[in-house]
């Protein structure tokens, strides 16, 4: 009988060779904004207690009640694969003491685990950069860090295709008061409502909210309007935050339905949109969670952060910016011919160019002695240059140099080789 092929399990997906450089050019242009912030790097790990996160995103949430992968471990605990990066962070910050009497300016890139329907840029495991600030209140900060996410997308190429849309959903008690007028109001109609909403009316009312729904969206336009219920600091606050993105050139739309699908938010929500990409139009969505930090146990601490998916944005970049170029080509190719000797020394040679030129790709031929085979791989791979070595560079302790796109050769002494090769391939 033969046996199963074993493939991945459905939504999570390999990452080839073919497109792990576009993925390490994202990673590394935003990796260097996020530094050129002033923010650090916070590793947390892929499974937590089950807790955590009914406590932090919420026990009536689509995450808590439909897409977590939770399981028992060995001591019959229950363990969760992470649904969302934020509340790990927090538990650290806590469990560290990072927070009290100080400022965290937090970034992180990982895995995280949702069980739900496949599609073109959203998968069971997905990737998210997310960014964490902790002890810091005012407008400013919330400003700064749609300033940088914006500073993303003009270092990738996509200004011109996403567009920000920001909202304010208030303090605890002013949802509390909108959240009632809402469920009056969804109450008078319930025969205009699908199935989720329905669900949602007494659980996670706000939620209706972003139904997707075009009917649903057509009735509240007869619904109360959050902005409405706020409590005064929140429109103090949020007044703040549109005259700084004014200031600052930040075009925005204020989106009263935006309210994001966690529990844990307060005051500033906001999106960066595409449509570039579909149904699937979220890039990037964040805003504060003042009360995280207390409700997991510390004391009082003002947050702030944002998350996206990089397979979504990878994706975007891809579609929209032609000019994005991952060049995935190799420097220097080492030929040799072949014997055990001539092997060694280029070897030796390929790491003396490694010391002496460190950001440059070297491959060395293995497996073939035949010089037509070795040409043809190096040009496969898109070599620039080739460094060959037989039995005449042996004995002059020479290598030959050949560019392999205009076809001119020379040949130098091995002391020479790294100025020699870095000048031919400048040239």
């Amino acid at each position: 009988m033969t046996e199963k092929k074993i493939q991945s399990i459905r939504g999570m997906n390999d990452l080839l060779p073919t497109n792990s450089a576009s993925w390490q050019q994202i990673e590394k242009i935003v990796k260097g904004v996020l530094n050129s912030y002033g923010y650090n790097e916070i590793r947390t790990p892929i499974v937590e207690d089950t807790a955590l996160f009914k406590r932090a995103v919420g026990e009536v949430t689509d995450i808590v009640e439909k897409e977590m992968y939770t399981f028992n471990d060995r001591n019959d605990e229950s363990i969760t694969l992470r649904p969302e990066i934020t509340a790990g962070c927090v538990r650290a910050g806590i469990e560290h003491g990072l927070f009290y009497n100080q400022e965290q300016r937090l970034w992180y890139l990982g895995p995280a685990f949702r069980y739900e329907k496949p599609q073109k840029g959203r998968y069971r495991q997905f990737h998210q950069f997310g960014v964490e600030i902790f002890g810091l209140e005012g407008p400013n900060i919330d400003a700064e860090l749609i300033l940088l996410t914006a500073r993303f997308w003009k270092a990738l190429g996509i200004e011109a295709h996403t567009s920000l849309e920001i909202n304010s959903i208030g303090s605890l008690e002013a949802r509390a008061n909108y959240r009632n007028a809402l469920v009056t109001f969804l109450e008078q109609h319930k025969n205009k409502l699908d199935e989720d909403c329905l669900r949602r009316m007494y659980t996670n009312p706000l939620r209706v909210l972003d139904s997707k729904n075009s009917t649903v969206q057509e009735l509240l336009n007869q619904a109360p309007k959050l902005f409405d219920y706020l409590d005064e600091e929140s429109k103090f606050h949020f007044e703040g935050l549109c005259r700084l993105l004014d200031n600052a050139g930040i075009k925005y739309k204020i989106n009263q339905r935006l309210v994001r699908g966690l529990d844990y938010y307060n005051r500033t929500v906001f999106e960066w949109v595409t449509s570039s990409l579909g149904a699937q139009g979220t890039v990037c969505g964040g805003g504060r969670y003042d009360g995280l930090v207390s409700q997991l146990g510390g004391q009082a601490t003002p947050a702030v952060g944002f998350a996206m998916g990089v397979e979504r944005l990878v994706l975007l970049v891809q579609a929209v910016n032609p000019a994005f170029n991952c060049d995935n080509s190799i420097d220097i190719y080492m030929i040799s011919s072949g014997d055990e000797k001539t092997i060694s020394v280029t070897q030796c040679i390929a790491e003396q160019l490694r010391d002496g030129l460190p950001d440059k790709r070297i491959v060395t031929n293995y497996g073939t002695s035949n010089f037509k085979k070795q040409f043809a791989k190096a040009d496969k791979l898109g070599a620039k240059i080739a460094v060959i070595i037989g039995e005449n560079e042996i004995i002059n302790q020479s290598v030959t140099i050949k560019n392999l796109q205009i076809g001119e050769q020379i040949e130098v002494s091995q002391k020479e080789i790294v100025k020699a090769c870095l000048a031919m391939i400048k040239s």
